[in-house]
């Protein structure tokens, strides 16, 4: 069994300018920054999805959950999965 590490230099864990976080494959978006808080995990955290299809979410063992991008299946579970567009450049919020 594997797990992650924290590293450190997760750009998005401090992270709380106004804007949408979007896959970094695909650009579908999957978290607006409205719905980030602050958390003890080295990794950011969401209350919420921005659509009901943003993520998908895959069961790797009883109660451990792989969270992935609904669109294109890239894994969510470092910061570089993550791209962020300021509030400024996004379209319809």
């Amino acid at each position: 069994m594997s797990f992650c590490s924290f590293f450190g230099g997760e750009v998005f864990k401090d992270h709380f300018k106004p804007g949408i976080y979007v896959c970094s494959k695909c650009d579908h978006q999957l978290f607006s920054s409205r719905s980030k808080y602050d958390h003890s995990s080295p990794w950011p955290a969401f209350t919420e999805t921005l659509l009901e299809n943003s993520v998908s979410k895959h069961e790797e063992r009883p109660g451990a959950y792989k969270v992935r991008c609904g669109k294109c299946g890239n894994g969510l579970g470092h910061d570089s999965s993550l791209k962020f567009i300021p509030k400024d450049k996004v379209d319809g919020q």
